[in-house]
């Protein structure tokens, strides 16, 4: 079933959303003050890209459909 521009645009937020979260991170840790927040904040990087490839993934998946 091929995707809708709805599901199209929704993976293109999800995708935004994870640039977004990469930003947090790298703001995060340049200005964290304890080891816990550069914890929280590689979690949060490393969600961010495994997110963004799987969501790259879909949309090549669905554009080609």
């Amino acid at each position: 079933m091929p995707a809708s521009p709805q599901d199209i645009k929704n993976l293109n937020r999800v995708k935004e959303l994870c640039y977004e979260m990469l930003e947090v991170a790298d703001y995060g840790d340049r200005y964290r003050s304890d080891d816990g927040s550069g914890v929280v904040f590689g979690l949060l990087r490393d969600s961010a890209y495994k997110i963004r490839s799987i969501t790259e993934k879909q949309l090549k998946r669905s554009v080609s459909k």
